[in-house]
C-alpha cells in the first residue's frame, strides 16, 4: 500500500484554509506553490503555505482523516494547527526532502 498524507495550507494572512490528501506531500505542495491548477480553490485564494500535516501508512487512512477534518469547523482546524505549529510557520522546508517510495 502507498503511504498517505493529509495537509492544511493557507495564505500569507492565514485567512483561508484548505485541507487535502496526497501520496507525495513535497510534490503536492510544489503544485500549490506553482499554481499548477490555475482554476483551483488554492490558486484563486493564494493558498501555498503548509501549516499542518499528518503522515499515514496507508492512503486510505489519509482519505478518511481528510473527510473527518473537512467535516469540522474552523475553530477545530485552528486548534489542531496551534497544537503543533502555534506560530503558523510554513513547514515546507521541513518536508521537502521526504522520500516517497
Amino acid at each position: 500500500m502507498k503511504p498517505g498524507f493529509i495537509y492544511i495550507i493557507t495564505n500569507k494572512n492565514n485567512t483561508t484554509l484548505y485541507i487535502g490528501f496526497t501520496s507525495n506531500l513535497p510534490s503536492r505542495i510544489i503544485e500549490h506553490i506553482e499554481k499548477r491548477y490555475q482554476n483551483s480553490f488554492s490558486a484563486r485564494y493564494n493558498l501555498n503555505k503548509l501549516v499542518y500535516y499528518e503522515q499515514f501508512q496507508m492512503i486510505g487512512d489519509a482519505i478518511a482523516r481528510e473527510k473527518q477534518l473537512k467535516a469540522g469547523n474552523r475553530a477545530t482546524k485552528e486548534n489542531l494547527i496551534n497544537s503543533l505549529n502555534p506560530d503558523w510557520n510554513d513547514l515546507y522546508e521541513e518536508i521537502k526532502d521526504i522520500m516517497i517510495f
